[in-house]
Parts: C-alpha cells; structure tokens; sequence
C-alpha cells in the first residue's frame, strides 16, 4: 500500500471571511494566523493581556507576532469576557481553535479543551458563526489520559453542534522532537526509552500545518470530516532521531536507554502518592502523559488491529522533521519549549 499523501495541488480559492481565532500565539496559532491572513481572510484573535508561555507576551508583543490581525485581549475562560471584549457584538462567519491545555493535568484540560471550547462554540454561534476548524491531537485515538478525554468529548460536541466542522489531528509538531538537541551539543547522551524503535511518527512542521488549518475554510473534502496529518515522509522513530542529530552535529552516536519499567514505576509510586498528598496527583498525571508519549506512535490508530499505520497516515507540506533538524543546527531556525518542556 502507498503512502497517503495529502497536498494543496488544486485548491480552491478563498473567499474572504471574517475568522475569530483563539490559541493564536502558540506556534501552531501563529502559523495559522499567518496562513489566514495570507489567504486574504479578516482575522480577529482573542488573546490573553499576557499571553504565550507563563504569560510572557505584553499586547505590544502579541501584536509584533500576528501582523495583520486585529487583537482583542480578556478571559477565554470567562464566557463573559469573550461575549464583551472578543466578539463584541459583531458577526463573524468561522471559529478557528488552537487552543489547548498548557500542562494537560485534569483540571487543566477540563477547564480549557473542554469547558472553554463549550463556551466559545456557544458564543460564536450566537455571532453567526456556522464552521469551525479545531486543532485536535493524533493521541486522542487511544484516550488513556484526561487531556485526551476532555478534547474528545469537545469533538463530540461539535460534531454534534450542527455547524460545519473540521477537526485537525496532527501527529506530532517538531518543537515537541527537538529538545535533546542541547543535550548531545553539551556532550551528553541521547536519551531513548526502550530500544528507541518502540514508537515512530510522521511530524508536520508549524508553517505546513498552520496553512492546512487554514485551507480547511474553502477545501469542502475537508468538512464535516475527522482529519489526521502527518508531515512529508515516511515515519521516524526515536533512534532514528537521535542518529541523524547526531550526523547533522558530526559528533559519534551516544545513547542512554531508559527502560519502561522505569517509567512504569514512577507512574505507579506518584499514582499511590497522590492518592495520599493530593498536590503530587498533577505530577502523577504528568509521568502517566510522560509514558504516554515514550510507548505509543503519534500514527493513525488501525481500529481493526489495534496497530499503528504508517501508510494509513496522510502527508502533507514541504519541511520534513531532518529539513528542520538541518536549519536548526546551522541556527536559521530556534525550538519555543514553552510550558511543555521534557528535556
């Protein structure tokens, strides 16, 4: 079976829409963003007063990183202040969501990729709003942790919203695959769970899946439709990573294997913790999202055999994860951690 490959060869064109958009200054937001507004769409992003990680970003910050878009600053947690400050009494015609828990902690993900998503599809559909397109998550196939829950059961909600929806699950960003790089400058070892081969994705750069996001408002085979995509390429795995980092650097392989028992036994003593001291219950769910992502492939899920499929996964953009590996360490591009730093 080929590989499903997915590109914009003959896409439709856009027609001009007022999008109101939340989640805009994380790099996926900014990217879509950029995308909608290149495409000739009115753009209006709701934003935090400090936004971006640990709430860095003033609004004079905010506004050097979304050129071209109107901002508007409150509370997305707070149907109010997005009924009075983001939409403001005015129509719009789409809701674009980037939006997303920072830790993915159950109170977390309750509060913002469900509760907030809840408020803001009922407030957008008051402002005429009838399409949205949501930034979702692959992992959200094998729902084990409470992020994961909470966005499905918004993905339901939408679904069964009435209006016109498009829900994004893209495999995994480059940011998310590029923290060790420091690690192996310092003369460290690469860190593998397992053998390293245990997982593979197929990771889509911010600018490919910022402009997928935003095709998804013309591109009627896109509505209506649950959507996993996966960058250009075939799918890495772990080791694979590491190697090539490791060639791109000119320095000899170093690994350091980091069994999944161990994982394993973290999870369970902070799970058996918490249930004692509730403050380590967040940390508990943290190693349990941690083990998540070091045994499970960011791939479409085969519903029929329980595996991931490769092949089954689409492909999209131009930038594949070692074009970027490449540009990052000639130092053309830099990894934003953010809140969801491992390494």
């Amino acid at each position: 079976m080929s590989e499903t490959t997915t590109q914009p060869a003959a896409e439709p064109a856009p027609r001009p829409r007022r999008v109101l958009v939340l989640g805009a200054t994380g790099t996926i937001g900014r990217a879509a963003v950029r995308a909608l507004v290149e495409r000739g769409h009115e753009v209006v992003c709701f934003l935090r007063p400090r936004a971006g990680a640990g709430g860095s970003l003033s609004p004079e910050a905010s506004a050097r990183l979304l050129p071209g878009a109107t901002l508007r600053f409150g509370e997305v947690t707070d149907p109010a202040s997005l009924v009075r400050d983001g939409i403001a009494g005015e129509r719009f015609d789409v809701l674009l969501s980037c939006l997303a828990s920072r830790t993915g902690a159950p109170k977390d993900a309750w509060a913002i990729d469900y509760q907030a998503h809840v408020d803001a599809l009922a407030a957008a559909r008051q402002a005429g709003v009838c399409q949205m397109v949501l930034l979702s998550a692959i992992c959200v196939q094998k729902p084990l942790l409470a992020f994961q829950k909470a966005k499905l059961a918004f993905e339901k909600a939408l679904m069964e919203s009435g209006l016109t929806y498009s829900i994004v699950r893209p495999t995994a960003f480059f940011k998310s695959l590029s923290g060790q790089i420091d690690r192996i400058r310092a003369g460290k070892p690469y860190l593998l769970f397992g053998d390293g081969r245990l997982t593979a994705c197929k990771p889509i750069s911010d600018a490919d899946l910022g402009r997928y996001l935003a095709e998804c408002l013309d591109d009627e085979s896109r509505h209506n439709r649950i959507l996993p995509i996966g960058g250009p390429g075939r799918a890495v795995t772990p080791l694979e990573q590491g190697e090539h980092l490791f060639a791109l650097l000119g320095r000899k392989p170093r690994f350091r294997r980091v069994p999944v028992a161990l994982l394993d036994a973290i999870v369970f003593t902070l799970g058996a913790l918490g249930r004692l001291a509730p403050p380590l219950r967040e940390k508990a769910e943290l190693a349990r999202i941690g083990r998540y992502y070091a045994t499970e492939s960011m791939l479409v899920l085969n519903p029929e055999t329980g595996r991931y499929d490769a092949e089954a996964t689409p492909s999209y953009g131009s930038e594949s994860l070692f074009d970027f590996y490449a540009r990052l360490v000639a130092g053309e591009a830099a990894v934003e951690r953010g809140d969801h730093a491992v390494f």
